[in-house]
């Protein structure tokens, strides 16, 4: 038989795993959902067990639904959630995971960035400081929970926790690394200059060896073989930060390609030669051996439609399931027959806020009588692109310019949605084949690690194909440029209520306090 490719993709709400040939076709898939406690409010765990199990029933499920034979399998790789930061105590046992939902760390960045530390940090790790970045989260340990924070023998990230359950090596990689603020990234290497900053020069210790993304980790052990039902001593590589594993499994490989990626984060970035030194760019970290790759994203894209199907379209939800089809056909359609013009609501799409302004929340502004759903959905498809087309333009702003993009996540699926962004954003779209496009990515770079692939660029060549393309329409330039004026004015009066909201609030709470005493 052939060799297949295993490629893992940890997420935040589901953990999957998928099997490809080594055309990049998806042979089978299974998934696992996600469970995460709040042990307190801003507060998102994970139990590391519970991760593992999860990961190893989706391997084991995707083995016997597709037949493959667990010799037929001839590497195996990983990406997954970055950020965040998973720990292991000093007999390498696990202690608990915290996701990058988390925000426990916001009141200590806050403090840090009055204190200008953050921007001291910035020309090192390219991000600064942000809540749940690694580095800021092992600070936040440090002060608030220093009884965990002693235990501590290894910190890394969800992916490489995972390949530590299959062949029992500790490591990370460059891509995850770069993302959570832990490396020197002009230099690619961990920097006690860093984390004398960070105000924990003994975290470094904590930090597992340091590989490239293709790099071979180990094999599969006995143990694990046991449990997911692969074959002992097949390689696991390094693996990829998952945005990073999205971009390479939509076919992003070369300087200038850009992947946007309408998920629950709205994900934007494009490969650079050198990383972009400037603060208003969200992050640069490392994509390859020598390149690197400038983002800007937001918990700001199709989230907000799967909140407004939950909460506002019960009943054609209902009517969809009964007649064995997907309520989003429905939502589709009554896009498609809602025309966009200046009597449409904006729709602000912060349903989990944003990096614009900290006070900034979801909403519809100028809905009039007569306007339903539909108008609101076609508002709503609107917003999220306008959204992408705000991180976009500070991209473009810092040098990080592209003339295409490739869209993945479940806003691609839409066409009517990704014609919008086309229309929008003024540029070519084209949305790749397949579905498990991080699984891929993944994939793809553990076939380059056991040399089944010469480099990236031809694991994107042999797996990767254009499913769709969307030409921007000229026409409809003219239109979506006002609107997204009045949506980055109303935005900017947001902020100011925001802001007066706050301090009347705490004046409001003086008041309380006097009356009290």
């Amino acid at each position: 038989m052939p060799p297949y490719l295993l490629g893992l993709d940890n997420g935040n709400t589901v953990t999957k795993a998928a099997i490809f040939d080594l055309t990049g076709r998806e042979i089978g898939v299974a998934a696992e959902p996600v469970q995460t406690r709040h042990p307190a409010p801003g507060h998102v765990e994970r139990d590391m067990t519970e991760v593992w199990q999860q990961t190893a029933r989706a391997i084991r499920q995707v083995l016997q639904a597709t037949g493959i034979a667990p010799g037929d399998i001839a590497a195996i790789g990983c990406s997954g959630q970055g950020n965040g930061v998973y720990l292991l105590d000093h007999d390498q046992q696990p202690l608990f995971a915290i996701p990058s939902m988390d925000s426990r760390a916001v009141a200590l960045v806050a403090e840090w960035q009055q204190e200008g530390r953050g921007q001291t940090i910035y020309p090192i790790n390219y991000q600064g400081i942000w809540s749940a970045q690694t580095g800021m989260l092992l600070a936040w340990l440090k002060r608030f929970d220093p009884v965990v924070y002693e235990q501590i023998g290894t910190a890394f990230f969800c992916k490489d926790y995972i390949n530590f359950c299959l062949t029992g090596e500790r490591a990370t990689e460059v891509t995850d690394a770069s993302g959570g603020g832990l490396i020197d990234v002009k230099d690619r290497q961990y920097s006690d200059a860093l984390f004398r900053l960070y105000g924990m020069p003994e975290a470094v210790s904590y930090l597992p060896p340091l590989l490239e993304s293709t790099d071979v980790v180990g094999t599969v052990t006995a143990a694990a073989a046991e449990v997911t039902g692969l074959q002992a001593g097949v390689p696991v590589i390094a693996g990829l930060f998952d945005v990073v594993a999205s971009a390479l499994g939509a076919g992003v490989v070369e300087t200038g390609d850009a992947s946007i990626i309408a998920g629950t984060w709205s994900i934007n970035q494009v490969i650079v030669d050198q990383p972009i030194a400037n603060p208003d760019v969200f992050m640069s970290c490392v994509f390859d051996r020598e390149r690197y790759i400038a983002i800007e994203s937001s918990a700001t894209s199709a989230t907000n439609l799967e909140w407004f199907v939950n909460e506002c379209l019960g009943l054609e939800k209902q009517e969809a399931d009964s007649e064995g089809r997907s309520v989003f056909e429905t939502v589709n359609r009554m896009v498609a027959s809602t025309p966009v013009d200046d009597s449409l609501p904006l729709f602000h799409p912060f349903l989990h806020g944003t990096n614009t302004h900290p006070g900034l929340r979801a909403g519809f502004y100028g809905i009039s009588g007569g306007q339903g759903k539909r108008h609101l959905l076609r508002s709503l498809y609107e917003g999220v692109a306008f959204g992408h087309l705000n991180h976009i333009n500070q991209l473009r702003q810092a040098g990080a310019d592209f003339k295409q993009a490739r869209l993945t996540g479940g806003g691609s699926r839409s066409h009517i949605w990704a014609q919008m962004f086309a229309d929008i954003l003024e540029i070519p779209i084209d949305v790749p084949n397949g579905i498990e496009i991080g699984a891929r990515g993944a994939a793809m770079a553990a076939g380059v690690g056991v040399g089944l692939y010469r480099d990236l660029a031809e694991g994107v060549r042999q797996t990767t194909q254009i499913e769709r393309h969307h030409a921007p329409d000229p026409s409809m330039f003219p239109c979506y440029r006002t609107r997204y004026q009045r949506y980055q004015l109303l935005t900017t009066l947001m902020a100011q209520y925001c802001a007066a909201v706050q301090r009347l609030d705490t004046v409001s709470g003086d008041h309380k306090v006097l009356e009290t005493a």
